[in-house]
């Protein structure tokens, strides 16, 4: 395994956002995203579950700061669909990155075993080829971002 020293990040004041019971058509959600940005909203982690039957979930974050936008939009969701929000607010974000990440396998399994160490609530989980990015509560930030810059070098 390569010898990475990446570039860890953070985000506080984050707002995770779940929609349950959503058509799993994917016009829906991309409508969804389309409303959103329409209410200047800007949409950061997103996970898609997969679809069970006609419906799916689909999370997101957002910042604390646009939660009232996010709550009269959920409502009228709620009210015209059925999708039931669930909001979860006052979170922070880890991100690890390295262009080396590319062709190194193990290291999201370095980065869980980190979080696990610190018995951190980790809420989401998003990753691309060179980023690993957790979403944890405020509660576990500290000791999570310490475990994490511990195992990588990091300070």
């Amino acid at each position: 395994m390569k010898v990475m020293s990446p570039k860890i990040t953070t985000t506080s004041d984050i707002t995770l956002v779940t929609l349950q019971n959503c058509p799993s058509q994917l016009d829906f959600t991309a409508k969804v995203f389309e409303k959103i940005g329409a209410l200047g909203v800007d949409v950061d982690m997103i996970c898609l579950a997969p679809a069970h039957g006609a419906f799916t979930s689909v999370s997101f974050t957002i910042s604390d700061n646009d939660l009232d936008k996010i709550l009269s939009f959920t409502s009228k969701l709620r009210d015209t669909v059925q999708v039931k929000a669930v909001v979860n607010s006052g979170n922070c974000k880890i991100s690890v990155y390295d262009d080396g990440m590319r062709n190194s396998p193990g290291v999201a399994a370095q980065v869980f075993a980190a979080a696990a160490s610190a018995g951190a609530d980790i809420r989401i989980i998003t990753t691309s080829e060179v980023d690993i990015s957790l979403l944890v509560t405020s509660a576990d930030f500290p000791e999570t971002l310490k475990t994490i810059e511990s195992r990588f070098g990091s300070r």
